[in-house]
Parts: C-alpha cells; sequence; structure tokens
C-alpha cells in the first residue's frame, strides 16, 4: 500500500514542480483596488500589471487543496490545448512556441517535468509498459533459480552439518568452511533476485546463474565506435553479472536523473539538423525536451495498455512504429523540411538517439 501511496505523491509531486515553472493563467481575483501585496504596484484590475500576481490572495486551507488539483488536472487550461498537438501535430507545436506563443502552451520543460514523474507513478502501480498479467514465477528462469536455489539449500545444510561433526578434523573444518561461504554467497545472489535482499548477512551477494557468463554480442567492435563499444560492454557485463540490481538502479535513477536526457540530446539534435539555418540551439532544446515529453507519455500508456491485458506483441508494434512516425512529423514542420530531408534526418537522429540511451543508461549504471 505504502507503494501506492508512493506513486501518487510522486505525481502529484511531479504536477507541482511543473506548475511552479508554469505562468499561471488562473481565474480573476475580486479585489481590484489598493496595492499589489507582492511588490507593491498600485491594482487597476484582478491581476497586477507589474508582477502579475492576483489581486485577491487566499489564506484559506481549501485553497490549497484547490491548487493542487488544479497543478494536477488543469495546468491553467494550458495542458489541452498543448496534448492534442503535441500528439498530433508536434512539429506545429514547436514551430509555434519557439515563434512566440507561449501562453497558448505548456512550456517544454513544465511538460517534461510532469510526464517524468506520472509515467514513473504509474510504472509503481503497473510494473512497465510491457509487463503483462503473467506472474513472473512462471518463466523458465524462475523455475532454474528455484531449482539451483534448492540445490543450495541441500548443499548448505550439508556443509553445515559436516562442519558441527566432532569428528571432523580441523583441516577439512577449514576447507568446509570457505566452501559454505562460498554456497551462501551463490545463495544470497538469487535471493537478492527474487526479493531484492540476501538471505545470509554473513556472506556476500554473488549470481552464480551467470557466472562466467559473456555477453557474445558485444565481442569487438558492434558499432565502430571504440569508446562507445567500451561503455556498451561494461554495461552488459554489469547486467549479465547481476541483472536484478542492473533494473533496479535503471528504475530507481531514471526519473531522479531523467533531465540528463537533455544535454545528452542537444549536440546530437543540431548534428541531424546540420545545414537547417535560422535554429540557435534554443530551438533544439524545445524540439528536444517536447519530444522526450511525448516519448515518456507513450510509455504512460503503454504501461496502461499492458494493464488491461492488451497484447505485448500489438504494444511491441506500437513502440517501433509510433516514435519514427511522430520523430519525423515533428522533424519535418518544425524545421520546415522536405518529405525526403526529414527522413534522411529521422534516419540520422534515430542512429544518435541510441547513441544518447546508451549513454544515459550507463550513466545510470555507474552511479
Amino acid at each position: 500500500m505504502s507503494g501506492e501511496l508512493d506513486a501518487a505523491g510522486t505525481a502529484i509531486e511531479g504536477a507541482l514542480f511543473g506548475a511552479a515553472m508554469e505562468p499561471s493563467q488562473g481565474g480573476a481575483g475580486t479585489s481590484e483596488t489598493g496595492a499589489c501585496v507582492n511588490c507593491g504596484t498600485a491594482l487597476s484590475g484582478p491581476y497586477c500589471a507589474a508582477c502579475g500576481q492576483k489581486a485577491h490572495v487566499h489564506r484559506t486551507l481549501s485553497a490549497i487543496w484547490h491548487d493542487i488539483l488544479h497543478s494536477v488536472l488543469h495546468f491553467d487550461g494550458k495542458m489541452w490545448r498543448t496534448l492534442p498537438m503535441l500528439l498530433f501535430k508536434p512539429g506545429e507545436l514547436t514551430r509555434r512556441y519557439v515563434l512566440g506563443e507561449r501562453a497558448k502552451f505548456v512550456s517544454p520543460m513544465a511538460l517534461f517535468l510532469f510526464s517524468i514523474f506520472l509515467m514513473f507513478a504509474v510504472f509503481s502501480f503497473t510494473g512497465g509498459p510491457f509487463q503483462s498479467g503473467v506472474p513472473s514465477n512462471e518463466g523458465p528462469l524462475q523455475v532454474n533459480m528455484e531449482t539451483e536455489a534448492q540445490k543450495l539449500d541441500a548443499e548448505i545444510a550439508k556443509t553445515q552439518a559436516q562442519i558441527k561433526n566432532p569428528e571432523t578434523p580441523d583441516a577439512l573444518r577449514m576447507g568446509l568452511q570457505a566452501k559454505l561461504n562460498e554456497l551462501k554467497s551463490d545463495r544470497n545472489g538469487i535471493a537478492f533476485i527474487q526479493t531484492g535482499k540476501p538471505i545470509y548477512a554473513d556472506a556476500d551477494i554473488r549470481n552464480s546463474l551467470t557466472k562466467g557468463a559473456k555477453v557474445s554480442v558485444l565481442k569487438g567492435s558492434s558499432t565502430g565506435i571504440v569508446w562507445l563499444d567500451k561503455i556498451i560492454r561494461k554495461g552488459g557485463e554489469k547486467m549479465v553479472a547481476n541483472p536484478s540490481l542492473t533494473f533496479y538502479k535503471l528504475q530507481s535513477n531514471g526519473y531522479k536523473f531523467a533531465w540528463l536526457l537533455i544535454p545528452l540530446s542537444l549536440p546530437f539534435v543540431w548534428l541531424a539538423t546540420l545545414g537547417v539555418r535560422g535554429h540557435p540551439f534554443y530551438d533544439h532544446a524545445v524540439f528536444t525536451t517536447y519530444s522526450i515529453s511525448f516519448m515518456c507519455l507513450l510509455f504512460l500508456v503503454m504501461a496502461l495498455l499492458s494493464r488491461i491485458g492488451v497484447s505485448d506483441n500489438i504494444l511491441g508494434f506500437g513502440f517501433v512504429l509510433i516514435p519514427p512516425v511522430h520523430l519525423y512529423k515533428q522533424l519535418r514542420h518544425a524545421y520546415a523540411l522536405s518529405r525526403t530531408g526529414a527522413v534522411i534526418r529521422l534516419i540520422i537522429l534515430s542512429f544518435f538517439i541510441w547513441m544518447v540511451l546508451v549513454l544515459f543508461a550507463s550513466i545510470l549504471l555507474f552511479l
């Protein structure tokens, strides 16, 4: 139950973060005379002409709840104008915001913060966009772990009995103790994967199921870029050595450092649009932030559809098809590209996106 409450709190926190960054267009106040309590300017209407604060300032408990609900559900009405544009006309939304239509739409950063917090709040309920309702203990890996756990438990009990046997020589007892420590470490590794907690506090955690495993797809040069291959190889080794810990770190650190996706993506967006004049880095930042916000909302929808039983194959097909189509439309209309130019830059940017994701995941793993 505490996880669900934490998830709900995370969603509200994200809305409040976004609302805090978004200029308010709330309802009119009731007191239009006197001086603004914020800056002291003489009032001539429901809002201060100097700082924009409402003339009437609430000091009731109900006003706090109103602000929370207003932040979560309304974003001052801008959300309902921004979302349809983000979904169906992302390039037009980007271009109009860049050219100055700011008051009509939710700012890219506010929408990004809200989307990130909401996505991970929903993932706390659903377990992720592709997790179906099939219990995880029915998979072959889980069956293998259960079998291995039973063997280790039997071996641990046998070794402990031999150590406690008074007839066991001291020299042999020392060897048995070392063997017992190794068995406990292996058992802790399986327990950590299954429950997130070790069983034996006096032993380390080691994954015997993947002991000595190699990532064959990463042998040699897989991308042609030496430094990128090195990062992929190290990340792959960490994943194979302890997949449970890897996914835990990705999930727990993901939303905390999601903002890194923006500075990581900016140079690549600039490279992909090289030759398109009249677009400074600010335009690329707006493009990138709106695009990432859409992807977060897409993952959110995938998670909800998975929760109600939609096939993983359908979700996977949608995940493969929707992002490139959306990115194509955003590229073409935000930068006023031809169809051919948009397709070429889409191909280049798609390759860069994988590089950004690898870099981002590697950063999370090494934190």
